[in-house]
């Protein structure tokens, strides 16, 4: 079968990155989390004290900054400019910071060339937010995982509660809408549907269940 270049979208909370995980594991594809190339910028902006409105030094740092992402999809190494920093983005003060500069368009752009190169020659599944409408608009098979905004923040509410953040489901719900709301409003690549991508509700499905309804679709296209 030709190795494709499949490209997974939706809100935050649908299950992306779990269900992407899962969708590399089967076809023993390259998972590329292209957030985690906005929270290493954003892990370094935070580390080197530029400024988180300051967009000129922001989109500088992007564009010289070398990201690399290798390694099984369940143990996902995260490297930039060769210092591994996987564990270190995943905090609150990082996640904050990532959802301000990346709706910075210098810093998409030069980030987006850097999602391309690691996709672009195929047997990969990307996930993220812009993959079938901007960073690789021509890959072979396009999905766009959504769920209800409740079930959404529930997920949302289990994983940080996991992490040891207190928080309540009513402020995951606010952070869930929130981040819904800068996304699709972005000047630079709004958060929306590929046309030609498949719909699939998450909503009440397990995990198994959608990666065997994505796998029956990139079926076909072998």
């Amino acid at each position: 079968m030709k190795k494709l270049i499949i490209a997974i979208d939706g809100p935050a909370g649908a299950g992306k990155s779990t269900v992407s995980k899962a969708l590399a594991k089967k076809l023993g594809y390259t998972y590329i989390d292209t957030g985690a190339t906005y929270r290493a910028v954003a892990w370094k902006a935070l580390q080197i004290g530029v400024p988180l409105d300051d967009d000129q030094r922001l989109t500088e740092l992007a564009e010289t900054s070398s990201i690399v992402l290798q390694g099984e999809p369940d143990h996902l190494r995260v490297l930039i400019d060769d210092r591994e920093v996987a564990d270190l983005i995943r905090t609150q003060e990082v996640s904050e910071a990532t959802s301000i500069i990346s709706t910075i368009s210098g810093v998409r752009q030069a980030l987006v060339e850097q999602q391309r190169r690691m996709g672009q020659s195929g047997g990969v599944v990307l996930e993220g937010r812009d993959i079938g409408t901007q960073v690789l608009p021509h890959a072979d098979v396009k999905f766009y995982l959504d769920a209800n905004p409740a079930i959404r923040a529930q997920r949302r509410w289990v994983e940080e509660r996991a992490r040891g953040r207190a928080l309540t489901l009513e402020q995951a719900l606010r952070e869930v809408e929130e981040r819904d709301r800068r996304d699709s409003t972005r000047a630079d690549s709004p958060l929306r549907r590929a046309d030609d991508a498949i719909y699939i509700d998450s909503s009440g499905k397990s995990i198994e269940e959608v990666v065997d309804e994505m796998l029956e679709f990139i079926r076909r296209q072998g």
